[in-house]
């Protein structure tokens, strides 16, 4: 049987979107629409290591940390390399929080950005897509584990939100029987804004602020980004006390990128090789050739 080349098949997609008009980035996701979605984070059901992974991490991400961890960010440059060197760099990481899925990571990149273009998404959404996983480098540039690379993220310096997954895990993290941290507003004033909240560092916080100074990607693909793990609020609802009226342009973006990250991963396999030409050209549009990492 003779199958077409991937250009022909890339051509093809392409035209289907040009023909039927690019949808815009917040119209409802149609690729997903006859997946089982009940199989998807389904974490009372995890393997061991998922659920050793979150006590982890529920113990040991505490303000002193995160603190830390920023100072240590702003101080140093990990690498510098190019957005295809960096998927390919990242590929040795099995992701230890996810139950759904054990692709290789730029596997997981290639399935949500072509998820979204199939669904004639725009080029920068597309983008993000591609790259919303990098900062799971941090892996491989010294981090202290998994628990503060990868994971769902929460707020750091209030009380712990029972919409985090596994809840009870926080009663061994110091800032739970903190005075000021263990309380609703914590150290922060009411509607104060996630921008001016501590994030549960990891990969989403610290690819926001690697790209947000080297990329041209608009406030939504950031905000896809630094909010993709940030379940409790984007599913859940939490922390509406701290959100302000930029959050909820935020939120728009996140609940319409989720979708593609979350369900496909139980897509098709992709080959990296093939889909490789499209996504550099994108990749030139959006990003100098170095990133400072």
């Amino acid at each position: 049987m003779h199958l077409p080349d991937y250009e022909t098949v890339s051509d093809a997609v392409d035209e289907v979107n040009i023909l039927k008009g690019n949808l815009a980035w917040d119209d409802n996701s149609t690729f997903d629409q006859e997946k089982d979605k009940t199989q998807f984070r389904q974490y009372e059901d995890a393997c061991e290591r998922v659920k050793n992974f979150y006590k982890e991490q529920h113990e040991k991400q505490t303000v002193a940390y995160n603190i830390e961890a920023r100072v240590n960010f702003r101080k140093n440059v990990r690498a510098r390399m190019g957005i295809w060197q960096a998927m390919e760099k990242l590929n040795t990481l099995v992701d230890d929080s996810d139950p759904d899925t054990d692709v290789s990571q730029i596997e997981h990149l290639l399935q949500t950005a072509e998820a979204i273009r199939r669904d004639g998404k725009p080029e920068w959404m597309q983008v993000a897509g591609l790259v919303h996983d990098l900062g799971k480098l941090l892996y491989l540039f010294g981090s202290e584990g998994q628990w503060d690379v990868v994971g769902d993220t929460f707020v750091v310096g209030c009380k712990f939100s029972d919409k985090i997954i596994y809840p009870g895990s926080f009663e061994n993290n110091p800032d739970f029987h903190d005075a000021v941290y263990s309380t609703e507003y914590g150290v922060y004033k009411p509607h104060c804004g996630l921008e001016n909240v501590m994030l549960s560092w990891g990969h989403d916080e610290y690819l926001y602020h690697v790209l947000k100074g080297q990329s041209s990607l608009p406030d939504e693909a950031l905000w896809m980004i630094r909010y993709h793990s940030f379940y409790p609020w984007h599913r859940e609802n939490a922390y509406s006390h701290l959100t302000n009226a930029q959050d909820e342009r935020a939120l728009a973006a996140v609940r319409a990128f989720n979708p593609y990250d979350l369900y496909s991963k139980s897509d098709s396999p992709v080959n990296a090789e093939e889909l490789r030409p499209y996504y550099q050209g994108l990749i030139n549009k959006f990003f100098p050739e170095i990133i400072e990492w």
